[in-house]
C-alpha cells in the first residue's frame, strides 16, 4: 500500500468514526439555547434552522414554543421566506409586519398552525462557515432593552455556532486529522504534499452516519438504559443481516 492510499484509508476510518465519537448533548444544547432565547425575549417561539449539505435547503431542526413540533423537521428551499433572505445576505433582519411583507413565506408557516406577525432573524455563522438561521417570533417589544434583541439574539446565534462548530469537527474528523498532519509537516517536504492530497481526496462524512450517531448519542445522553437496549437491537439487526447474506443461493 502506497503513503497516499495508506493516509486515505486512515483519513477515511477517522471520518467513518468521528459521528460515533462525538460528545453528546450538542443537540440538547441548541434545544437549551431556543428555550432560554424565547424566554429571554419575552416570544411565541424561537427556531434554529440550519443548512443542508448542499446548501440548498434550510432544515428546522430545533425550536420552542408555538407550532414547535410541526416546524421542527420541516424542510424549506434556502431561498424563500424570511431565513432564506437572511442566509442569502448574511446580515440580521427585524421585521414587525410580516404579512405586508413580501418575502414571508406565509404558506409555509401555515403548515405549522402558527402564523407570526413580526420576526427576528439573525444567522448562526462562525469564522469558517454559515450555519444556518435563528429566528425570534412575536417577542414582547415593549419590554425594557428590547431595542438591542438583535445585538442580543446575535450572541445566542454565536453560542449556537460554537456548538455546531464542535460537532462539525468530529463530522469532519477526517480530514481534520490529515490537516493537522500536513500543517505539522515541515513546510516543502514530500510527506507534507503527500498528506495534503490525501485530505483533499476524501469524500464527505456520510450524512446517514452522521444522524445514526446524533440519535444514539440523544438516546443516550436522555435514557442510558434506552440507549443500550437500542445498541442490541442494531446488533441483532446486522447479526441477522449477515447470516442471511452467508446464506448459500437456494
Amino acid at each position: 500500500m502506497t503513503p497516499d492510499s495508506l493516509l486515505y484509508e486512515l483519513g477515511r476510518l477517522a471520518g467513518a468514526l468521528g459521528p460515533a465519537v462525538q460528545p453528546p448533548g450538542t443537540h440538547g444544547l441548541l434545544r437549551a439555547l431556543t428555550g432560554t432565547a424565547r424566554q429571554a425575549f419575552g416570544a411565541e417561539a424561537c427556531s434554529l434552522a440550519l443548512l443542508s449539505d448542499d446548501e440548498s435547503e434550510l432544515v428546522y431542526t430545533t425550536a420552542a414554543g408555538s407550532g414547535a413540533d410541526d416546524v421542527t423537521g420541516m424542510r424549506m428551499p434556502s431561498s424563500r421566506g424570511i431565513a432564506g433572505w437572511v442566509v442569502a445576505s448574511g446580515q440580521p433582519l427585524a421585521i414587525s409586519d410580516l404579512h405586508n411583507d413580501p418575502r414571508f413565506a406565509r404558506d409555509l408557516a401555515e403548515e405549522t398552525g402558527y402564523v407570526p406577525t413580526a420576526i427576528l432573524a439573525v444567522p448562526v455563522q462562525s469564522e469558517v462557515r454559515l450555519h444556518g438561521v435563528l429566528s425570534i417570533l412575536d417577542r414582547d417589544a415593549d419590554r425594557p432593552g428590547a431595542e438591542r434583541d438583535l445585538t442580543l439574539l446575535s450572541v445566542f446565534a454565536d453560542q449556537a455556532a460554537i456548538a455546531l462548530e464542535g460537532a462539525r469537527a468530529f463530522t469532519d474528523l477526517g480530514r481534520v486529522l490529515l490537516t493537522s498532519l500536513a500543517a505539522a509537516a515541515d513546510s516543502g517536504s514530500p510527506l507534507r504534499d503527500i498528506v495534503q492530497r490525501a485530505a483533499e481526496d476524501l469524500p464527505p462524512a456520510d450524512a446517514e452516519l452522521r444522524q445514526l450517531a446524533a440519535l444514539f448519542a440523544e438516546l443516550a445522553e436522555s435514557n442510558p438504559a434506552a440507549g443500550r437496549l437500542a445498541l442490541r437491537l442494531v446488533t441483532d439487526v446486522l447479526d441477522y443481516t449477515r447470516g442471511r447474506s452467508r446464506r448459500p443461493a437456494s
